[in-house]
C-alpha cells in the first residue's frame, strides 16, 4: 500500500466543500487579527491587508541572530537552511565570520535583496518575514540576483541543491537565483509579504528585472506569474506556519499568504472578484478551512479528517489522515 506525504496543513482540518467555524477567529491562532479584511476583495483586499500587517515591532540587526533560534530551528536543533540540504549549523557557534565553501558559516540573508529598498532602511532592513538563515558561501554566490528558474550552468550548490543561471522562465534572460522546488512556496510568499507589507513603500524601490511602478502588482509579469505558480506548486508547509508564529511572538504582525494559502488569487488571481472571509475562508481549490479548537493530538496516532482517532499504525483502509501533524493520504 502506498503513502503519500502532502507537504503539510499542520493540524489544521480540511474539509471539502463544507463551511463551518465553531467559533468566530482566523486560523493558526490569529484570532481577529484579519478581520478588517473581511469582505473585501482584490486591490481593496490587498490594501486591507496592508493596514494591517503594516506596522510591527521593530528588532535590531544583531538581535537576528537569536531570533533565527525561534523561527529557524530544525526539529535536531540545528539551523533550518533554505539555501542548502548538506549544513548542520549551530547556532552562535557557526554564524558570521569568513567562509571557503559551502557548509562553513550561515548569516543573515535579505530574502528580498536590501540593496533594492536602499540598504539599511528600516523597518524593511530588520524585518524578520524576509530575512533567514542561510549558508554563506551559497548567500555570496545570490548575490543581490532575482529569483528565477535556471539550468544552473553559472553554480550550483550541492547535489544541485541551489541554482545561478541564465533565466529560463518565459519574460526574462538575465541571470537569476533558483531555490529548489521545496522552498519556492516559502520565498514566494515573502515575497507577496512584501508587496503587501510596503504597499506605500515598494514603487519606490529600485530593481528592473522584477518591479515596476504599480503599488497594487509591484511585480513585472514573469515575475508575479512565476511566484503564482510556485505558490500553488509548493504548498503551505508546518515549517512556515510555525515560522509565522515564531515572527508574530517576536516583531508582532503576520504573513497572511501563510495564514491564507492561496490568498494571492483573491488579491491578484482567479479569485479577485470573490469577497474574503477571515474566519470562513475557502481556499481557491474549493477545499474550506475549519477552525476548531481541540486538544492537541497525539502525534505518533493517526487521525482522521473529523480528528478522530483511528490507531498507533497505518490505516489499512484507503484515505486521508492526519499522522505527525501532516495530511497523509493512504492509497
Amino acid at each position: 500500500m502506498k503513502t503519500t506525504n502532502l507537504k503539510g496543513w499542520g493540524l489544521m482540518l480540511l474539509l471539502p466543500f463544507l463551511t463551518l467555524s465553531l467559533f468566530a477567529q482566523g486560523p493558526n491562532n490569529s484570532g481577529t487579527y484579519y478581520q478588517a479584511a473581511n469582505g473585501l476583495k482584490g486591490q481593496a483586499l490587498k490594501t486591507a491587508m496592508f493596514n494591517i500587517i503594516k506596522t510591527h515591532k521593530e528588532l535590531s540587526y544583531k538581535y537576528l541572530w537569536t531570533a533565527f533560534k525561534t523561527t529557524d530551528k530544525r526539529d535536531d536543533g540545528k539551523v533550518w537552511d533554505m539555501y542548502s540540504n548538506v549544513t548542520n549549523f549551530n547556532f552562535g557557534t557557526d554564524q558570521a565570520g569568513s567562509y571557503k565553501k559551502e557548509g562553513d558559516v550561515y548569516n543573515r540573508e535579505h530574502s528580498f535583496p536590501k540593496k533594492w529598498f536602499g540598504g539599511e532602511v528600516a523597518p524593511m532592513y530588520t524585518d524578520l518575514v524576509h530575512l533567514v538563515p542561510t549558508d554563506g558561501y551559497v548567500n555570496n554566490r545570490r548575490s543581490d540576483f532575482p529569483f528565477g528558474e535556471t539550468k544552473g550552468e553559472k553554480y550550483k550548490s550541492n547535489n544541485g541543491f541551489s541554482k545561478l543561471g541564465s533565466c529560463t522562465y518565459p519574460g526574462y534572460k538575465g541571470t537569476v537565483f533558483e531555490p529548489n522546488d521545496e522552498y519556492k512556496g516559502d520565498f514566494a510568499r515573502i515575497y507577496f509579504y512584501m508587496a503587501t507589507a510596503y504597499e506605500d513603500k515598494i514603487t519606490g524601490w529600485s530593481q528592473s528585472a522584477i518591479l515596476q511602478n504599480n503599488a497594487y502588482q509591484p511585480y513585472k509579469d514573469w515575475q508575479q506569474k512565476m511566484l503564482m505558480e510556485w505558490s500553488e506548486k509548493d504548498a503551505v508547509s508546518q515549517k512556515e506556519i510555525d515560522r509565522n508564529a515564531g515572527i508574530y511572538t517576536l516583531q508582532k504582525n503576520r504573513n497572511p499568504f501563510v495564514d491564507y494559502p492561496g490568498l494571492e488569487e483573491y488579491i491578484w488571481g482567479s479569485k479577485k472578484d470573490v469577497a474574503f472571509s477571515y474566519d470562513h475562508y475557502q481556499e481557491p481549490t474549493g477545499v474550506t478551512f475549519v477552525t476548531v479548537e481541540t486538544k492537541p493530538l497525539d502525534s505518533g496516532d493517526w487521525y482522521n479528517m473529523n480528528g478522530q482517532k483511528v490507531g498507533k499504525k497505518k490505516p489499512a483502509k484507503k484515505g486521508v489522515y492526519i499522522h505527525h501533524g501532516k495530511k497523509i493520504v493512504v492509497e
